[in-house]
């Protein structure tokens, strides 16, 4: 696998914070250069771009407002253009924002959420798939959840509705994208503590009481999930496509 990305070219979406981060770092450490976008995590992406440049790898900081058509677009044009070339497209921004039940819900709020998890995901693939279509193999790998799978805790509604959108979105996505030779996979991660979104929502009870429920014992990390993102958009020249990969130690399987 590691042969395999030396030298191919990664945009990594909220590529540094959580998840995104430890994405972004595995990608460096198997070769690959890495495109971090982030909205507000500046420090972080530079300090992601002198990690690459100490193993004398191509990086690059992008930031943007993703929910924004020409953000998005700018975010993978300025990608061809440090590299050359789109290899891989990792869709990993996304977000809660607040948990608010049925009886709360605003329309703006639920628009802003659909927005920032489905909409952005839509306008960056759209932009980065006729780059991903000049390559003989190109991967893309979105970030869905266990919350999609199951309908998530009370309060995440909107957020649980448009990981299930992601989820149907991979799918569809696989089909259209098969003849230019683009694979796209999904993964769904359960609880993976250590990250932003956990440590805004989740409470201590709730991840003990969640964890407790996990036939593993333990909650995940980003790590966990890094790898199973690195193993879908590695396999170029592979057959597994339209697949929803679950991240959650066995809490929930089909």
């Amino acid at each position: 696998m590691k042969d395999k990305l030396i030298g191919k070219n990664v945009l990594v979406t909220a590529g540094a914070q959580g998840i995104g981060a430890a994405i972004t770092k595995l990608f460096i450490d198997y070769g690959a250069n890495v495109a971090i976008h982030y909205f507000s995590s500046a420090e972080t992406a530079d300090q992601l771009c002198e990690y690459a440049a100490s193993k004398e790898q191509k990086a690059i900081a992008l930031s943007g407002d993703l929910t924004k058509e020409t953000d998005a677009n700018v975010v993978v044009e300025k990608t061809v253009e440090a590299f050359g070339s789109l290899d891989i497209l990792i869709n990993n921004a996304g977000s809660l924002v607040a948990r608010k039940m049925l009886s709360e819900m605003e329309t703006d709020f639920w628009h802003k959420v659909m927005d920032i998890n489905m909409t952005s995901m839509m306008f960056v693939t759209r932009a980065a798939a006729p780059q991903l279509a000049k390559n003989d193999y190109s991967s893309i790998v979105n970030l869905a959840s266990l919350a999609g799978r199951k309908g998530g805790h009370p309060g995440s509604l909107v957020y649980s509705t448009s990981k299930g959108a992601i989820l149907t979105f991979t799918r569809a996505l696989s089909t259209e994208l098969g003849a230019q030779g683009t694979r796209v996979n999904a993964v769904a991660p359960g609880l993976i503590l250590g990250t932003s979104f956990h440590n805004t929502h989740t409470t201590k009870e709730s991840a003990i009481a969640t964890t407790a429920g996990i036939p593993l014992q333990r909650a995940g990390n980003a790590d966990d999930v890094a790898r199973a993102v690195l193993y879908l958009a590695s396999e170029y020249d592979g057959f597994i496509t339209g697949a929803t990969l679950d991240i959650n130690g066995g809490v929930y399987n089909m």
